[in-house]
Order: C-alpha cells, then structure tokens, then sequence
C-alpha cells in the first residue's frame, strides 16, 4: 500500500515539475508577434466609366460583377473549411472616398483583431484617418503610408459577408 502512495505521489511530482517546466519555458520563449495582415481584402480604384469599366472586366477577364465591382471566393489557408472574400471595385473619378490620399487606388487589408493591432498603430506613430466603424460583414479603419497612400483595414466577418451577397443575387468570382 505505502509502496503504491510513493509511486502515485511520485508520477504526480514529476507531472506537476513536467507541465510547470512546459509552461515556464514557453512562456519565456514566445516571442511571437500578433497577426496584422492576414491577406488582401479588397483592390479600389478610381476610373472614368463605372458601367463600362465592370462591362469590360466582366467580358474580358471574366469577373462576375456587380453595381459594386465584384467579390473573389476563396478558401482560408488556415483552415480549408472556411471561405474567404476579396472585393474588387472601381470608383468614380471624382470620389472623395480615398482622401486624403490623392492616389487613383486603394488597397483594404484582412486583419485579425482590428482593436488590437489599432493599439500597435497608434503607439507606433501610424497615421489614423477616422475611428473603427462596425458593419454586420466585419469592422473598418483608414490609416496611411508613408507615401500618403490610404489602407483601409478590414476584419472580416466571412459568414456576413457571405449572406450580404446572397441577399443582393451575386455571384462569387472564383
């Protein structure tokens, strides 16, 4: 009896140091940074003709387009399982949408955790246009670039964004 308490005693010491040790050194050597951008959400630029810019993407490269220009399916890498979208759009020339940037374009990444990685921005001197705005298809942000490009960043909810576009009748481009 005194011979099985020892051996459990023991199995237990050696779990407890075991996990303890686990821990404490995974702890001290994790210096992995959280994620910023996961993948391209969306590519926006500027263009004359709305109507025949989306006619001749849709004829020529074969975009399946919509009044907003057209959404790209595709999978997550992370987990297969799961969709993803990057929206396509042209915008008027005369747009206001991508001030105070003076470019023809603009660039919308994926992120994970928006509120998060605004906290790093910020603390690292990012230029920050407006304030986080929450749509049911995920939230947005503007900062800018070195180069006064503005970024629009996205943390997407895939399964909204998905209904959205069921509910309108479009079609994917995949």
């Amino acid at each position: 009896m005194k011979k099985t308490a020892l051996l459990t005693l023991a199995l237990a010491t050696s779990f407890f140091f075991g996990f303890a040790f686990k821990t404490i050194t995974s702890n001290a050597n994790d210096n992995t940074k959280m994620k910023r951008v996961t993948s391209i959400g969306g590519i926006f630029f500027k263009c004359k003709d709305l109507g025949k810019m989306r006619e001749w993407y849709k004829t020529h490269l074969g975009l399946n387009t919509n009044q907003y220009g057209a959404v790209f399916e595709w999978r997550q890498a992370t987990d297969s399982t799961k969709k993803g979208f990057s929206q396509w759009s042209p915008f008027k020339e005369s747009t206001k949408y991508f001030e105070p940037s003076n470019k023809d374009f603009m660039i919308n990444y994926r992120v994970e955790n928006l509120n998060a990685l605004m906290v790093e921005l910020k603390k690292e001197g990012v230029t920050i246009t407006d304030t986080i705005e929450t749509a049911d298809y995920g939230k947005f942000v503007h900062i800018m670039d070195i180069e006064g490009n503005k970024i629009e960043l996205w943390e997407p909810n895939d399964v909204e964004y998905e209904k959205l576009g069921v509910q309108m009748g479009t079609k994917t481009t995949k």
